[in-house]
């Protein structure tokens, strides 16, 4: 009765307070340190705010990974793959040192579960799915955490951190025996975003109050500790990894927006809490789910997914990651056929480009009027509209938009006559081909193998050694019909297709256009 009625009158009373004042607005505090103009989205605030560091040129950045039970599907990927791109942002484009940790959930009760069900052990389920997720991540070529943390190895540190939230008053032991936090204690719950109450547990004092350390059920993997044998919490084992490499305030913190609430929530009570802080975290980043058509979530629960193994048989790693580039990385994203075609062609426009001006600059064209003078200002500003979208929040849309517009532009002095006499400009073309490599290979656009491209040159050398044996042949019959010529260049033109190359004539030029984009 003690506990309905606290629920009843104490936290009855502050969802009402919440859904009364949808606009209700938490305090957020700005940070003491080194700024660096660039401005991130704040859920606190729900407005950018300045990006400023505790240390000078460091950023400190924990993600929460997965928990290793089962395949990573292409949602995991669309999350990994978004906060790749910003971590290289960060790195490659503004040049901060960027500490980069990882907690990984290998006890859990879906892994617990799967054990059950299949007869495997808990480690070796963990471990085979931990090897394919980083196999995974490699194939999309998402960089490495500097630190993974898996939750066995830090049993001792999270019982430490219970241990210290119980000092303060913090935590209390409900009726099953488990180690609950005590949400009541802590008034700035909800910052993230509202609470939810899901229903009425008679094993705490509030629906809102999570656990800290579960006592084990029979036959469950387990700990020893001060309140009986048991293992973690799903939330307290994030808060523990992070503050044991990080310390007690730490920069970035990031993952799915249905983490929100409650796991990012309940870490930053149960850190403020331990630390006796007002905030833990400076900046929470979020990523938009990603879906298929028709379907609100990718979910195993829904059964809906698509592996990431069975991903590279429907795209490329480089197309995903533009299909990730296209979008703001807070949004949803509609995974669809149409989606993958517009990176696909972004692609192509891209490798088309850079091949023409390697082509141009090698001295296979000489027919390009470049207004040399035009062509850089044009890059001068898109440098400067890129390196704005990008401290605006890590805006790629914009970004892309960009590169498009100057390659529209420099296509047009390439594609016409040429009607001076002017010498040709190297430089400029190879400025502006440079310029556009260097921020893809930063985003991490990568290029083919070595191995494959050695492949592929032996296949175009063949084909092209077939080619000019049959034309020629051809053009010493006097009676040689020109549809027959034709013939064989579709032909060829067939067969270097299947190489991923594609032939071009200009100006009675031969060019063979290969793939420097890995598309």
């Amino acid at each position: 009765m003690c506990s309905l009625r606290r629920f009843s009158f104490s936290m009855w009373k502050r969802f009402i307070h919440y859904r009364a004042q949808p606009e209700h607005k938490f305090e957020w505090i700005r940070p003491t340190g080194h700024k660096t103009n660039i401005l991130v989205y704040n859920p606190i605030t729900r407005v950018k705010t300045p990006l400023i560091l505790r240390n000078h040129n460091v950023i400190t950045w924990y993600m929460c990974g997965p928990t290793v039970y089962d395949t990573s599907h292409i949602g995991h990927a669309c999350t990994y793959v978004r906060f790749d791109i910003i971590r290289r942002i960060l790195s490659e484009v503004f040049n901060y040192n960027v500490v980069y940790v990882m907690g990984m959930t290998d006890i859990d009760d879906k892994i617990i579960n799967k054990s059950n069900e299949c007869g495997e052990s808990c480690q070796s389920i963990t471990h085979r799915y931990e090897n394919e997720f980083f196999a995974d991540m490699d194939s999309l070529n998402v960089l490495r955490p500097l630190v993974t943390c898996k939750v066995t190895n830090y049993i001792s540190e999270i019982v430490a951190f219970i241990e210290q939230i119980f000092s303060k008053n913090g935590a209390y032991v409900g009726k099953d025996g488990s180690v609950y936090f005590d949400t009541c204690k802590y008034l700035n719950y909800g910052k993230l975003k509202p609470p939810q109450v899901e229903g009425f547990d008679a094993n705490k004092k509030s629906p809102l109050d999570f656990a800290l350390w579960k006592i084990s059920k029979q036959n469950e993997p387990f700990w020893e500790s001060p309140w009986g044998r048991g293992r973690p919490g799903w939330h307290i084992e994030c808060s523990a990894i992070a503050s044991t490499i990080l310390g007690d305030n730490i920069d970035i913190h990031s993952g799915g927006i249905d983490l929100s609430f409650p796991h990012h929530e309940n870490e930053e009570a149960q850190s403020c809490c331990y630390h006796d802080v007002d905030q833990w975290v400076n900046y929470w980043l979020h990523t938009g789910h990603l879906h298929l058509e028709g379907d609100t979530k990718m979910s195993k629960s829904l059964q809906n997914t698509i592996s990431i193994s069975s991903l590279l048989n429907i795209c490329t790693a480089n197309q995903f990651r533009m299909l990730c580039l296209l979008s703001d990385y807070k949004k949803n994203v509609v995974f669809s056929n149409d989606l993958v075609e517009k990176a696909s062609t972004i692609l192509k426009k891209i490798e088309f480009f850079l091949c023409d001006c390697k082509a141009y600059y090698s001295g296979k064209y000489e027919m390009w009027d470049i207004d040399a003078s035009k062509l850089l200002s044009c890059l001068d500003e898109t440098k400067a509209q890129i390196n704005a979208a990008f401290a605006n929040d890590f805006n790629t849309p914009k970004v892309i938009a960009e590169i498009l517009i100057l390659i529209s532009t420099a296509n047009k002095m390439m594609k016409s006559e040429k009607t001076t006499t002017a010498a040709r400009s190297i430089e400029t073309v190879a400025a502006v081909s440079n310029y556009i490599q260097s921020i893809f290979a930063k985003l991490g656009i990568s290029y083919l193998k070595t191995s494959d491209m050695n492949n592929n040159i032996s296949n175009i050398l063949d084909t092209l050694v077939e080619f000019r044996r049959n034309v020629r042949n051809k053009s010493l019959m006097a009676n040689t019909k020109d549809i027959e010529l034709l013939k064989l260049c579709d032909d060829v033109r067939t067969k270097l297709t299947s190489c991923g190359v594609e032939i071009r004539v200009k100006d009675f030029i031969l060019t063979i256009v290969k793939n420097p984009l890995g598309y």
